[in-house]
């Protein structure tokens, strides 16, 4: 088993044990972290659903993101990932929920927001909220998603523990 699926399997009976059900809200992943939970036999009864906001008016859509959220901070950064997450919770209903935002490249970097950068949130329906800032420098576009896929889950895995 890699590290990925032992992550993802970890996330899985964490949630099982506690009874949690889990789902995402994915930019720059692309559905990668459900795809690493739902890759497991049996996350049916953990997994609830995974929405993929690549734009910006999925993730007003949604998520609920706000148009001045976005104006004033960018679809790339902690505000936008932390009303992600809660949009998430809301339309889903789940027990926990992880988003993530960010930008994989090859191009559309910016010295303030560099290839690489991914915002995360992770949040409990109790009201606990972790996020993250990863800059995955000097990594192609695959490694940046791969590595944002191991933080997600580790975030999951952190809230279902606690």
């Amino acid at each position: 088993m890699n590290e990925r699926d032992a992550l993802a399997t970890r996330v899985l009976e964490l949630c099982r044990s506690r009874g949690f059900t889990a789902a995402t809200a994915e930019s720059c992943t692309g559905g990668l972290v459900c795809g690493a939970l739902t890759e497991i036999a049996g996350s049916s009864d953990v997994v609830d659903r995974a929405f993929v906001t690549y734009s910006n008016q999925a993730k007003m859509d949604l998520l609920g993101v706000s148009e001045a959220t976005l104006a004033a901070h960018g679809a790339v950064s902690e505000e936008t990932a932390r009303e992600m997450v809660a949009g998430l919770l809301k339309a889903a209903g789940t027990s926990l929920g992880v988003s993530v935002t960010g930008i994989a490249g090859p191009g559309g970097g910016s010295e303030a927001k560099p290839v690489g950068l991914v915002h995360f949130a992770a949040a409990r329906a109790d009201g606990r909220v972790i996020v993250r800032r990863e800059v995955f420098a000097g990594e192609d576009r695959s490694s940046v998603r791969a590595h944002a896929v191991m933080t997600a889950l580790a975030m999951l895995a952190e809230l279902a523990e606690g």
